[in-house]
């Protein structure tokens, strides 16, 4: 059986980063490790090649080469999966579909001729695959059976060898699947579940190990959705990467997400910067507590959320979080409310997006009941409205956004934030690496700086903080330096793309209220016919 993995394109996004990437001249910030994992999960006599449509187009060649099309994507990608899936069926392949997107939506990768539906976790489903295909079955769907959650110990190594690593920013490495909290409106305890399931220290290291032979020497992102989740399995894996890191002579760097009860475990945190963790994403989502409660996020209610975010960065994990607008009961001012505590804690890299209901949710299942959901088509790119009827006006929640997303990423708020970020960092106690296994300089990197350095310390009106900061880097953490140049490099992304969502929203709050006034107008035409007769 001749495999095409095939991963759809991504839309312009608040993680796409494409002029942050041209910089170094990289196509992508993450590989689709979902596609490579199945790679290894199928029968290793059939044949495979992969193409990543964010890296390279589809030949026609490697079309005919083809028996076989998987696809895999999250919701974001569903506008190109449903495309892909029409060009394989139009060239007479056998397509078959899974990840996170079919599985929530299913009859809609059908309605586009998708022939097999591999849903839930491809460790239970692919074998299932693989049996009706040898049977020489031409379609059909397959799912876990009562929500049965695969044993993630006995996943294999993902088929990294598949990949073009010059063609991406991070790799990607999953430790762990589930989170143990109850958000209502994450869809990840809906996919995953709330039980923390998570492969073996000598498993996850075999994965690093193969990522070592194969040449890999940059970052590593941890793709769990809550690293910290099993906190006890987590400390075991990372008691055991520790002597690895340092035997290999710390070959990467690690990111990833948790959930903010991480700053709570000083001893983690500190076997994560042992490690070479050096930066984290929080789920921050917004600093009203009646919001969160309402939401039940209730681990973000029970510590201080300034103190936590600085606990954590003192220790030496850069923050990265992700901020919502939009949750029932928000009073006005929400968007500002977020920029101050952004401000406050000093995060450079703020996520910020317009609260949608996802599909199977908790909240998605209340709205629906409420009769305020206007489509099950949630869609978390922060340039889509809200999916459904909130408890204030629509066009004050999008005015307050754009608003706020406008201030979060003017040049000069977000060069002084990273700066007061990294001189936090900078005091905190780093383990001491000896000779880096890292050798030479990269020219893209070279040629990043020096493009960094025109733009913000040139041409623009950041010149004169770009060049102090700079110079207060180099006294008071010197280190940090190429992080915080990476980190300063994000701007580039960001000019562009504040400008997407201002346009995205104001086109899309249009057609709406004038939906709303067409609406209302009919209403009122009725009621007066019917007043008359």
């Amino acid at each position: 059986m001749k495999v095409l993995l095939l991963y759809p394109l991504f839309p312009k996004s608040f993680w796409s980063f494409e002029k942050t990437l041209e910089l170094l001249g990289r196509k992508a910030m993450l590989p689709p490790l979902g596609l490579v994992t199945v790679a290894a999960i199928l029968p290793q006599e059939w044949e495979f090649k992969l193409v990543d449509r964010n890296v390279s187009e589809i030949t026609e060649d490697i079309w005919q080469w083809a028996d076989l099309v998987i696809l895999s994507a999250m919701i974001v990608q569903k506008k190109d999966l449903l495309a892909q899936v029409l060009e394989a069926k139009k060239r007479g392949k056998l397509v078959a579909v899974g990840g996170p997107y079919p599985t929530a939506l299913p009859l809609e990768a059908q309605g586009a001729g998708a022939d097999f539906l591999i849903l839930d976790e491809g460790e239970i489903t692919l074998p299932m695959f693989v049996e009706a295909v040898e049977r020489g079955e031409k379609s059909g769907t397959f799912r876990a059976v009562n929500g049965e959650k695969p044993d993630v110990s006995n996943t294999p190594t993902p088929r990294f060898d598949l990949l073009k690593f010059d063609a991406y920013s991070e790799m990607s490495v999953q430790f762990s699947r589930g989170c143990p909290f109850q958000c209502e409106f994450c869809d990840i305890i809906v996919l995953y579940g709330r039980k923390p399931r998570t492969k073996t220290p000598a498993q996850i290291i075999a994965e690093l190990e193969y990522l070592y032979e194969l040449g890999w020497r940059r970052s590593i992102f941890m793709v769990d959705d809550n690293f910290i989740g099993n906190k006890r399995n987590v400390k075991l894996f990372l008691k055991d990467l520790k002597p690895w890191m340092v035997e290999k002579r710390y070959p990467f760097s690690f990111a990833t997400e948790a959930s903010i009860d991480l700053a709570k475990d000083q001893e983690l945190m500190d076997m994560m910067v042992d490690c070479n963790f050096g930066s984290v994403f929080l789920g921050i989502e917004t600093p009203d507590e009646e919001s969160l409660t309402l939401t039940q996020k209730f681990q973000n209610t029970r510590d201080s959320l300034t103190d936590s975010v600085y606990a954590i960065t003192r220790t030496g994990l850069r923050v990265m979080a992700g901020f919502i607008i939009g949750f029932d009961g928000e009073k006005s001012g929400a968007g500002d409310r977020v920029v101050k505590f952004v401000e406050k804690t000093s995060i450079p890299t703020a996520i910020f997006s317009m609260l949608q209901a996802l599909p199977d949710t908790a909240l998605t299942i209340r709205l629906e009941k409420e009769g305020r959901l206007r489509s099950k088509d949630g869609n978390i790119n922060q340039t889509t409205l809200m999916n459904y009827v909130p408890t204030r006006p629509l066009e004050e929640i999008a005015t307050e956004y754009i608003a706020a997303f406008w201030e979060l990423y003017d040049p000069e708020k977000f060069l002084d934030r990273t700066y007061r970020h990294f001189r936090i960092l900078g005091e905190a106690k780093y383990p001491d690496k000896g000779n880096s296994s890292k050798t030479g300089v990269d020219s893209k990197v070279i040629q990043a700086f020096l493009t960094i350095c025109w733009r913000q310390g040139v041409v623009r009106k950041t010149r004169y903080a770009f060049w102090r900061n700079l110079f207060n880097m180099y006294r008071f953490n010197r280190g940090g330096i190429s992080s915080y140049l990476s980190t300063c490099a994000q701007i580039e992304h960001f000019l562009e793309y504040r400008e997407i969502v201002k346009v995205e929203i104001e086109t899309q709050l249009a057609e709406y209220l004038a939906e709303e006034a067409k609406i209302k107008a009919q209403t009122s035409q009725v009621n007066v016919t019917a007043l008359v007769s």
